[in-house]
């Protein structure tokens, strides 16, 4: 197929080098979506502990332990809201870290098709007269690759969004627990 060993070292060198520009383009969205949940992590502990050291001296200060008792289920509800946030804020990141990905993943599959469309035809022009057949199969190959891509790629998006709606549905429990401890109280 290849008519001499360079040009098989140069196709060689040119899918790797692809792959690695892939491979750390994706990797640097990673570390991207991972600073973002650090910072938000850091921003979150930071007002629960400030939250926290506020409602306690609230508490302290507090004249009786009914009066302590209502300070502490007011300090509930906000501590609930501020958990609601921290659940779509961090959806958010994960949705913005998907669609990156798959941007990206999407944009890089179809350059290496093309590139491999170009290679082949470049290879294949000049094959030698019987080697039709080896030239079929090595464009299967090729093909099934780019569809295995494509099921893998499938995949991940549904398991993203799995994720997601999981992530939904416990912000949706996070904000009806305020509703059920009120409840409760009055009971």
């Amino acid at each position: 197929m290849f008519t001499n060993p360079e040009q098989f070292a140069n196709a060689t060198k040119a899918l790797f080098e692809f792959q690695l520009e892939t491979f750390n383009t994706l990797t640097s969205k990673a570390v991207q979506g991972v600073e973002q949940v650090v910072a938000l992590n850091m921003a979150t502990a930071k007002s629960n502990v400030e939250g926290g050291l506020a409602a306690g001296k609230e508490i302290s200060q507090a004249s009786d332990p009914k009066a302590a008792l209502a300070v502490a289920q007011a300090q509930a509800k906000p501590g609930m809201a501020n958990a609601a946030a921290y659940n779509q804020q961090l959806g958010t990141i994960i949705a913005d870290i998907r669609e990156e990905f798959t941007r990206a993943a999407d944009a890089h599959i179809a350059e290496a098709k093309s590139n491999l469309s170009a290679l082949i035809y470049d290879v294949t022009k000049n094959v030698r007269p019987g080697s039709e057949n080896a030239v079929q199969i090595v464009k299967s190959a090729i093909d099934n690759a780019f569809n295995g891509y494509e099921q893998v790629t499938k995949a991940t998006k549904q398991a993203v969004e799995a994720v997601e709606a999981q992530i939904a549905k416990a912000a949706a429990l996070v904000d009806q627990a305020p509703e059920k401890a009120a409840k409760a109280a009055k009971k």
